[in-house]
Order: structure tokens, then C-alpha cells, then sequence
């Protein structure tokens, strides 16, 4: 399986961004690949602690170097994301844009097989 890094959106409204991520990853899984989610991060560090923050950050930034791509999702591109993003391109890896509309019809598609 290839790697990619999950890239979205996390602060503001943590539970609800964690919960997209949790999609997020499971789309990557249906697409055959093996999905690395930094935002999971947020459930052992305290994400309003600079220290933290930055800890998590770099903990993410880290395993770029061992993904072969980076999916961004949703439609809204937050300072950490663009971050993330640049490193990718630093290294050359493939960067996919996946908007909120191509996830759902996705979603919509897959549970039409499932039922059938």
C-alpha cells in the first residue's frame, strides 16, 4: 500500500474536524492506501499549548518524508495545512486536492455498491 498524509482542517471546532479526519482516513483505505492522520495528535497533547501545538505539528510534519502523497480535503486551506502542504512540495511529493462535493459523491457512490 502507498502512504498519504491526511491534510485538513483542525482547529476551530476540534470534534467535528476529527470526525471529518475519521472519514477522510476511511476514504483513503477504500482508495487501497494506508493513511497517516496527524490529528490524532490532538487526543494526547493539549492543542491550546503553543509547546503542544508545536510538538504535534512537527510529529506530523516528520512522517511527510515517508509518504508518497498528501490528499487536502475539504473546501477551506487553514495556515497549518498550507504549511504542511509547502513541505510536501519541498520534497516533491504528489499533492491531490479532494473537496468536500468529490468526497460525498464518493460516499454517496460507495453505499450504493454496499447495498446492491
Amino acid at each position: 500500500m502507498h502512504r498519504v498524509y491526511i491534510c485538513s482542517p483542525l482547529g476551530g471546532n476540534v470534534s467535528v474536524n476529527i470526525e471529518n479526519a475519521k472519514r477522510y482516513a476511511r476514504y483513503a483505505l477504500e482508495c487501497g492506501m494506508a493513511p497517516f492522520i496527524p490529528h490524532f495528535y490532538v487526543l494526547i497533547l493539549d492543542g491550546r499549548n503553543d509547546k503542544e501545538r508545536n510538538l504535534g505539528m512537527n510529529a506530523g510534519l516528520s512522517m511527510l518524508w515517508v509518504c508518497d502523497a498528501v490528499w487536502v480535503f475539504g473546501d477551506e486551506i487553514t495556515e497549518s495545512m498550507k504549511t504542511e502542504i509547502r513541505f510536501a512540495e519541498k520534497l516533491n511529493i504528489e499533492v491531490r486536492y479532494i473537496s468536500e462535493n468529490d468526497l460525498r459523491k464518493s460516499e454517496v457512490k460507495n453505499d450504493k455498491i454496499k447495498k446492491n
